[in-house]
């Protein structure tokens, strides 16, 4: 089979602590929904635990913040790069794909690329339904959008 390429955008914002507020940040800027949660009808929140080996979680218990895992953090380089493990709806934990987020200073700003692939690691039948760059590129844009607007008011 031809596997697709990797799935890649990017985009560009003026905030230099960009690496934070992907991380730190979003549970305030990923825009949740039937479209965005593997179980909407239980999800409150989503967020990344710092470093190798912790854990991205769709949260599903606001009070202890545990839920889904949606993958497990291969690369932490605060400001730089993020890479973690994304296990797909519908599908057993493995396999898994990869999603790298880099973190590039450029003039006045960062430019932030998200790439995800490993689509050979995943059934033929199955990539199709997870090749998704439309998706992607909504996140890319909230937190673009979130980005720009804590700028704007300073924070």
């Amino acid at each position: 089979m031809n596997w697709p390429p990797p799935a890649s955008i990017s985009a560009w914002v003026t905030r230099p602590a960009a690496f934070t507020i992907f991380t730190e940040h979003i549970g305030d800027w990923y825009v949740g929904g039937r479209h965005a949660w593997h179980d909407p009808d239980r999800a409150v929140g989503i967020r990344f635990e710092p470093g190798v080996g912790g854990r991205w979680l769709e949260v599903w218990d606001a009070d202890t913040g545990e839920g889904h895992e949606l993958g497990i953090i291969q690369t932490w380089e605060p400001g730089s790069r993020l890479v973690v493990s994304y296990r797909h709806p519908g599908l057993p934990p493995e396999p898994t794909t990869e999603i790298e987020v880099r973190f590039v200073p450029v003039d006045s700003g960062t430019r932030v690329t998200l790439e995800h692939r490993g689509w050979e690691r995943l059934p033929p039948e199955a990539v199709a339904a997870f090749l998704t760059p439309r998706a992607w590129g909504a996140l890319v844009r909230w937190f673009s959008e979130y980005a720009e607007s804590a700028a704007r008011r300073g924070d």
